[in-house]
């Protein structure tokens, strides 16, 4: 992160960070609260080791971490995460080969401690503890909606029928209602997903099964530009590598905080 971006994110926390000297200690600076929160996120070290990187406790250095991701999610997220201009990413898309589409859908496993209670709901298919983070992305892979906490056992297709996000494109209030012609069907503005996403009117999914040539390209481009979603999941893991270990906070702590790295991978 540039010097000039991290005195700006210090700034917009510094209301919800900013905190007064006591008879027995003096405070975290601001500064220092947000620089801790963003090496632990960033770097898969202990919080013994981030602890002595700064010359704090352990117990400081988990603090840190919270505080930080709670300012961010409730000052940023409003501000931070949103759709932008509709127009751009829709041709955006059609650049890419599919027309008058709004972003692509995904989910992925955050890996977690085993939970004392209800440890099965969260071992997913692949045998390990995990909450999953659905995305919508626009063409650039920019998070503009966000999804995090369903435990990892749970399909694709219930989390995104219970999200925010769907029943916002069933009402049409999420894009607005421009709509193009494809073989004398009209076409409402509509997001990408995989095989395991229920097909509707605005969620265009592949086709199954044996396939004809046109089924065969209507797949091809459509893979392609699904594609940005699966990148923006590599970026995000790879920029704060804490997400590709087991996160040690509790249930309630898990969402704020991986939300707050969505939300730091976007600015």
């Amino acid at each position: 992160m540039r010097k000039g971006t991290f005195m700006e994110l210090c700034d917009l926390l510094s209301p919800a960070l900013k905190c007064k000297n006591t008879k027995m200690r003096a405070a975290l600076t601001v500064h220092k609260q947000v620089a801790i929160a963003l090496w632990k996120l960033a770097m898969p070290d202990s919080y013994w080791s981030v602890g002595n990187q700064f010359g704090v406790d352990k117990s400081t250095v988990w603090a840190a971490v919270i505080e930080v991701a709670n300012a961010i999610t409730v000052l940023l997220l409003s501000r931070v995460v949103t759709l932008g201009n509709v127009q751009v990413i829709v041709d955006g898309f059609a650049a890419m080969g599919f027309p008058n589409c709004g972003g692509a859908i995904d989910e992925t496993h955050i890996p977690i401690l085993g939970p004392d209670h209800q440890g099965s709901e969260y071992i997913n298919r692949k045998g390990y503890f995990s909450v999953v983070l659905q995305t919508l992305v626009d063409h650039k892979g920019h998070f503009t909606n966000i999804n995090v906490g369903w435990p990892g056992k749970v399909h694709d297709a219930r989390i995104v029928r219970n999200s925010g996000l769907y029943e916002q494109l069933q009402q049409g209030t999420y894009f607005p209602d421009q709509k193009i012609t494809v073989a004398d069907v009209e076409m409402p503005i509509a997001i990408l997903g995989d095989s395991a996403y229920p097909l509707m009117p605005w969620l265009m999914k592949p086709y199954t099964g044996s396939l004809d040539s046109s089924q065969e390209l209507f797949n091809y481009r459509l893979s392609k530009c699904r594609m940005v979603v699966e990148c923006a999941f590599g970026r995000l893991k790879a920029r704060w590598r804490s997400l590709l270990t087991r996160l040690d906070f509790s249930e309630i702590n898990i969402p704020i905080v991986v939300t707050a790295c969505c939300m730091l991978h976007r600015i």
